[in-house]
């Protein structure tokens, strides 16, 4: 299903445009988006012109492929594409390795590659797609690598084991390349990522060892538990925290628009990767760095709009990631803030919808749609889910109707409304948001 060689033909094909020094390479089941986007952020307060690869976008395939500061100008994306397109269309497919057409994914990838080229950038940070050992991205030649914790994820293509997952994720770690290494709830993924960097000869750090994570406070501008101050410009929710390392000459002290504690560790994972490429970086870089970082649909607050005092918007899809989004909530609005939220969730049929639902019983009030069209999904289960657990709930299989009809619900309450569950909702509702 997944191979390297068909990117390493193309690469040198098209002059092998992911050289470049230095890049990034970031993995793992959860965080990689965001520790790559505080990287980026780190290197682009350094004064370095970065390029950023990540996954999935929300609204614009350009998503994908920015600089740290956003787009890259359109004559880029264009010429890129061009280009690529001028060499696949001249390509016989017997001169493919295997005859194997190219993915989508190579294509956007190689894509992504000619646009950091093009734009003249001087670092680039990759986020791994799927897996590592055999991801489109894995013919760059890092300065640093970086995994996040480990879940049980695609297991019909990484193994069924959080062993067998990490060992694809272990794929990314290159000889004599650092490699930084975040929190993990099974311990028994260090040994695989340990056993990967001594036949690499390169430096393993585990975050968890070498680094302290406290003073997490969250700051919001909601008055009345649910009105927002309109006149700041700031987001209307951040989070402090305090940041200690032997590798920092001092505490670190960002103030994320990335909320979570596990917003917290990808932070510290991204400081640690920034600080052993460049260990003479200062500390105020570093904290400017991790402050300015943000991603759509993560913890993403869009204050006063469609008559509401906000919708918060997250992509989280899984268990974990939304039990750790329903935490964050409640540690940044408070317990009578977050049972006022009403929600629209939609879910893609492989998750585990059955679990996920009893995490919702203490919100105001839930609507169920689909993901979008062009996602797979189950509503007979999604419904049949909400119902065990004993959770009312209104469904309307139209995305937009029930967006709207979750709008009108909330505003009859003056309440906030969570829009979470698939990206491919976020994507779907966005367009429909109004002032």
């Amino acid at each position: 299903m997944f191979w390297l060689d068909t990117m390493q033909f193309m690469c040198k094909r098209l002059g092998n445009p992911q050289e470049l020094h230095p890049l990034f390479h970031v993995g793992g089941s959860k965080g990689k988006g965001s520790t790559s986007t505080m990287i980026a952020s780190i290197l682009d307060q350094a004064q370095y012109s970065v390029g950023l690869y990540t996954s999935p976008h929300i609204l614009s395939l350009k998503e994908r492929v920015t600089s740290a500061k956003g787009f890259f100008p359109d004559a880029v994306y264009d010429e890129a594409a061009n280009k690529l397109m001028q060499s696949v269309n001249s390509l016989s497919k017997e001169e493919l390795p295997s005859e194997r057409p190219l993915t989508w994914f190579e294509l956007v990838t190689l894509w992504g590659m000619l646009c950091f080229k093009i734009a003249g950038v001087q670092a680039a940070v990759y986020e791994v797609g799927l897996g590592g050992r055999l991801d489109a991205t894995n013919v760059i030649l890092p300065s640093c690598a970086c995994i996040g914790p480990i879940e049980l994820e695609h297991t019909e293509y990484l193994g069924n084991t959080h062993e067998q997952i990490a060992f694809e994720k272990a794929g990314i770690i290159k000889d004599h390349v650092p490699v930084i290494i975040g929190w993990q709830e099974k311990k028994s993924v260090l040994s695989v990522f340990e056993k990967r960097a001594q036949e690499c000869h390169s430096s393993l750090i585990y975050a968890p060892k070498t680094s302290k994570i406290s003073k997490i406070v969250y700051k919001n501008r909601l008055t009345n538990g649910r009105e927002c101050a309109t006149e700041a410009t700031e987001p209307l929710v951040t989070m402090e925290c305090s940041i200690e390392s032997p590798f920092f000459s001092r505490p670190l002290h960002p103030r994320l628009k990335l909320l979570g504690e596990f917003q917290a560790q990808n932070a510290a994972v991204a400081a640690l990767a920034v600080k052993t490429v460049f260990p003479s970086l200062s500390e105020d870089i570093i904290e400017k760095g991790l402050s300015q970082a943000q991603l759509p649909a993560r913890f993403e607050i869009q204050p006063n709009v469609c008559g509401l005092p906000f919708i918060l918007f997250d992509g989280a899809h899984t268990v974990r990631s939304i039990s750790g989004l329903l935490k964050t909530i409640v540690s940044a609005f408070g317990k009578k803030t977050a049972r006022s939220f009403h929600l629209l969730y939609a879910s893609a049929s492989d998750k585990d919808v059955e679990d996920i639902a009893f995490l919702f019983r203490k919100v105001a009030r839930v609507t169920l749609t689909r993901p979008g069209l062009t996602k797979a999904s189950d509503m007979p289960r999604l419904q049949k889910a909400f119902t065990r657990a004993k959770i009312p709930f209104e469904s309307e299989e139209d995305t937009e109707k029930a967006f709207k009809k979750a709008c009108l619900q909330a505003q009859k309450e003056h309440a906030p409304l969570l829009v979470t569950g698939s990206f491919y909702l976020i994507a779907a509702v966005k367009p429909f948001v109004t002032l």
